[in-house]
């Protein structure tokens, strides 16, 4: 093979020289168009016309033929030129790299990782774990998959400086059980996103693997390879998400848990969701919590479906200390039997935030699952999370699901949840409780509704604060036959505020009670009607 030396600055010099001949040549012929293309006939006769045509034809074809002469020179030296700078980029990468390969060079060899640059990924199939970022910036490399039946490897963490985390590998198939997904790595100290938990792998007659564990935001501590999947928190970096846990021929595995967010800033990551099993379902992961500042929680993963139960839904991540809202909890996977349960939602933060709504309860052949409760708010000023509503039930003697208690709300100003409302079913699911209002400022959260055949309660509405209204009651569920659910109270005021309107009792063969009205406030406020039996 043969090889060209080539000297970029010569190169350009060329370029340049030839652009400068080819600008000499286009100014001759300019200037040689006019008196060749149309040359006078020395007589009036008809050889010297025929002389001045001939001459005159000539110099026109010349002028065509000198303007494809000057396209194909310009493009000429636009090549030579492209080729020019194609070297010296080359050559200036090439140092870098030698640069770069010396730099790194003793760190690699007293640290095992690189001052500056990003880490290896893992082979797939291998479950090793991905390299760690430079020790300055650098991303981590991702995680090897499992083979069959092992486990993913870990994500490598991301520079201590600045960087984001590797995700993990997913975990591999297995005749039996399948490997856990790797964890994802933690990113860098200052700035840098945690990596995304790897899938669980799949199994074929046991239980799914367990999805990964999402890396922290900003952190540089290497946590994520220890149970939980727990790291050191850095500044600023939103955390990775979990890893959805692999469906089983037996048993589904949970998601993996939402990273943390940096210490700092950022939003806490997703959990992952549950898998699938043909008897009891995996449930969803948590979500991450936010960082301390500003940020939101990461939202539970939703449970897996089940042919037996359903998984339960995911804790919402909690926000950050001041500002922020709480993460939504993860919905109950649905079962054959029973649906799983709906997730809490996460805690708002600590100065101004809502707490984060409720997951609804999955549905279930037999028994709905119960809807989760709602996020309490803020301590100072927010509204609590809504109640998630319970799953459905199907027909014959069956049995929806509660709907979820709502978040309370901050203590001086912010208005309580709504409950959720009860699932259809044979018998009804009970609404969920309203929450009161902020000691200061708020109005009672409303009460669930009860929707049903065998109807159930409706949920009580929640008290206002100082100042603010009483909630509504909830409404009392249908019956076809016998008594229709009772309706909820409504919630009273304090000194100023209406009182909240009783819920309407269920219609049936016999109407269901009505709900008491709440009262006015001492001050100033009407009292609520009561509900309709």
């Amino acid at each position: 093979m043969s090889f060209v030396s080539v000297i970029p600055e010569q190169l350009t010099a060329a370029a340049t020289n030839l652009a400068g001949v080819g600008s000499t040549i286009s100014t001759a012929n300019a200037t040689a168009a006019g008196p060749t293309a149309a040359a006078l006939a020395a007589g009036a006769d008809d050889v010297s016309a025929a002389v001045s045509s001939f001459f005159g034809a000539y110099a026109r074809d010349y002028q065509a033929f000198s303007v494809q002469v000057e396209a194909l020179h310009d493009q000429f030296v636009r090549a030579v030129t492209s080729g020019a700078a194609s070297y010296a980029g080359a050559e200036a990468t090439s140092v870098q790299q030698i640069l770069l390969d010396a730099i790194n060079a003793p760190t690699q060899a007293l640290l095992g990782r690189p001052l500056i640059g990003n880490g290896a990924n893992a082979a797939p199939g291998s479950g090793a774990n991905g390299g760690d970022g430079g020790i300055l910036y650098g991303n981590g490399g991702a995680g090897g998959s499992g083979a069959a039946g092992g486990n993913g490897g870990a994500g490598g963490a991301g520079g201590t400086l600045s960087g984001i985390g590797g995700h993990g590998g997913a975990g591999g198939l297995g005749q039996v059980s399948g490997g856990a997904g790797g964890d994802g790595g933690n990113g860098g100290v200052f700035f840098g996103g945690g990596g995304d938990g790897g899938i669980g792998g799949h199994g074929i007659t046991g239980t799914g693997g367990t999805g990964g564990s999402g890396g922290s935001g900003g952190s540089g501590g290497t946590g994520g390879f220890l149970p939980g999947g727990a790291g050191v928190a850095g500044l600023i970096g939103d955390g990775g998400a979990g890893g959805h846990g692999g469906s089983g021929g037996s048993g589904g595995g949970t998601g993996g848990s939402g990273g943390s967010a940096g210490t700092l800033l950022g939003n806490g990551g997703a959990g992952g969701g549950g898998g699938s099993g043909s008897t009891t379902a995996g449930g969803g992961g948590s979500g991450g919590d936010a960082g301390a500042l500003f940020g939101n929680g990461g939202a539970g993963g939703a449970g897996g479906s089940g042919a037996a139960t359903g998984g339960s839904g995911g804790t919402g991540g909690s926000s950050a200390l001041l500002f922020g809202t709480g993460g939504v909890g993860g919905v109950g996977g649905s079962g054959g039997d029973s649906g799983g349960t709906g997730g809490a939602g996460g805690q708002g933060g600590a100065m101004f935030g809502n707490g984060g709504a409720g997951g609804g309860g999955g549905d279930g052949i037999n028994v709905g699952g119960k809807g989760g409760a709602g996020g309490a708010a803020a301590t100072l000023f927010g509204s609590g999370g809504t109640g998630g509503d319970g799953g459905n039930a199907g027909a014959g003697v069956t049995f929806g699901g509660a709907g979820g208690e709502d978040g309370a709300a901050a203590l001086l100003g912010g208005n309580g949840g709504s409950g959720g409302h009860g699932g259809i079913g044979n018998v009804g699911g009970k609404g969920g409780a309203g929450a009161a209002g902020a000691m200061l400022l708020g109005n009672g959260g409303d009460g669930g509704n009860s929707l049903a055949s065998l109807a159930g309660a409706g949920g009580a509405a929640g008290n206002a604060g100082l100042i603010g209204s009483g909630g509504t009651g909830g409404a009392g569920g249908q019956s076809f036959s016998g008594t229709g659910g009772k309706g909820g109270d409504g919630g009273s005021a304090l000194l100023i505020g209406d009182g909240g309107n009783g819920g309407n009792g269920g219609t049936g063969a016999t109407a269901g009670v009505g709900g008491t009205a709440g009262t006015g406030g001492f001050l100033f406020g009407l009292d609520g009607m009561n509900g309709s039996p």
